[in-house]
């Protein structure tokens, strides 16, 4: 059998396998990440996470499979081995890139959350005060000092 057949195979089929445990690790684990994003929304959550599984899916497996070209014909063991720690870094890169813009994206939308809720007072006003009850903040009075 050629070896760089020998080499797509076990590519794809390290790739695939990586592919589906980081998503799957990454659905697992970012679920209370996701909930805490969208306020304890289960079910938006839930949605959610499955969408960017889904995405991450598309994404990893369509570079896995356009990258599945070798350069050169594996001739040798050797030459087996370099193309393969060559092709499985760089997916194992994009894995990485991946998942941090993921929680890059997700960081931003959690923030954006954060500061909605800051900006609505959790009690609403309830009056004004008069300019005699001001306390020991009263405005400095006005004229000449030591008047």
């Amino acid at each position: 059998m050629d070896l760089t057949v020998v080499a797509y195979v076990v590519y794809l089929l390290i790739s695939v396998a990586l592919t589906i445990w980081v998503a799957r690790t990454l659905s697992r684990n970012g679920r209370v990440f996701i909930a805490s994003v969208l306020q304890g929304d289960e079910k938006l959550s839930d949605a959610v996470n499955h969408l960017l599984v889904v995405g991450f899916y598309l994404v990893n497996l369509g570079f896995v499979a356009l990258y599945l070209k070798a350069a050169d014909a594996v001739e040798n063991a050797r030459g087996l081995f370099e193309a393969l720690s060559v092709k499985l870094g760089v997916v194992l890169l994009v894995l990485g890139v991946m998942h941090l813009g993921n929680v890059w994206v997700l960081n931003k939308i959690r923030r954006r959350g954060v500061m909605e809720r800051e900006q609505i007072p959790p009690v609403g006003p309830q009056g004004w005060t008069s300019q005699a009850d001001q306390g020991p903040w009263a405005a400095p009075a006005t004229g000449p000092a030591g008047a």
